[in-house]
């Protein structure tokens, strides 16, 4: 029978991988309504991800936990910050998969897991073995590159990087139940995305009594969209370190670039392909070196307990 730390990490490791996944083909569903603003989408991920996380509360039962939580000011004032880092995050991905930078959302979603494992040094006290800090160096090389071959720095990659870093890292600080967390922090975004909705947003989509049926199907799946990867990805990081957890987080971007490539013919310059080979080296080094850590913590806790 596993341990309950095995168990744990057994589970996180299968919430990882369908939160990464998830937001992989998440450009599939977006390109599906990128007629429409992205601003527009955003109010709706709000929205209905508020909706879906308050029936999920309620089924559960987490209601009392719920209150708990929400009738402390220093945690919901955190949640509203790592709220904040989390919209800004999804309205640049959401512009980036319907303006065509799908190649930047996944340069930003490949160099997100060293970010990761340098705000978990930084801020958690996490440390580094000599290839990882190796590994994150020749990421940052790789965003040099493409600063001086092409003259610009990918902006988008690295906003979406750091923004959903250092969610992660608010997050990872928070002892809470992912599905309350997640509700409080729509919950902080719910006002402003109803009154932009109600007053300022003038489009002809805006009205969803005039909109068919299909489109407005649509426009409330945002909700699950935006809700199955988020609570997949809070359950991970509560079980696993932040350096483990980016272990996984190739996932997702791999499944875009392919999307980007292959499916939406985006075009992949020199200078980027560049930056995304020392990325992927980067990301293959800190693999390797990780496999090869566990296993010898494997190997050392065995022969402990053999001697014990």
């Amino acid at each position: 029978m596993p341990t309950p730390e095995k168990a744990a990490l057994r589970a996180g490791i299968i919430s990882a991988i369908c939160a990464y996944t998830m937001w992989g083909i998440a450009p599939l569903y977006f390109k599906l309504i990128d007629h429409i603003n992205a601003d527009e989408i955003l109010v709706h991920r709000v929205v209905w991800s508020t909706v879906l996380l308050t029936f999920v509360v309620l089924l559960t039962k987490r209601s009392r936990y719920f209150i708990d939580t929400i009738t402390q000011p220093k945690i919901v004032l955190r949640l509203t910050i790592s709220a904040t880092f989390l919209a800004v995050n999804w309205f640049m991905f959401i512009w980036a998969v319907n303006n065509d930078h799908l190649l930047d959302a996944s340069l930003g979603y490949y160099i997100n897991p060293l970010f990761s494992v340098a705000l978990g040094v930084i801020f958690l006290g996490e440390r580094l073995r000599p290839w990882q800090l190796f590994a994150v160096g020749l990421a940052f090389v790789g965003v040099i590159i493409q600063l001086f071959m092409m003259g610009s720095l990918p902006i988008i990659s690295l906003a979406l990087a750091a923004t959903f870093g250092i969610y992660g890292l608010l997050r990872k600080q928070l002892p809470l139940d992912s599905f309350v967390g997640l509700l409080i922090e729509s919950l902080m975004m719910l006002p402003i995305a109803l009154i932009y909705w109600l007053v300022f947003l003038k489009t002809s989509t805006a009205n969803m009594f005039d909109n068919e049926l299909s489109l407005n199907m649509l426009l409330i799946c945002a909700g699950i969209v935006t809700t199955a990867p988020l609570l997949c990805f809070s359950a991970a990081t509560k079980r696993m370190t932040l350096s483990a957890l980016g272990f996984f987080q190739y996932i997702g971007p791999s499944i875009m670039f392919i999307l980007a490539t292959f499916y939406y013919q985006e075009p992949l310059y020199f200078a980027k392909m560049i930056t995304f080979a020392c990325i992927w080296t980067a990301l293959a080094i800190f693999s390797f070196d990780s496999i090869k850590a566990r296993k010898r913590a494997a190997k050392n806790y065995h022969q402990t307990a053999k001697v014990e």
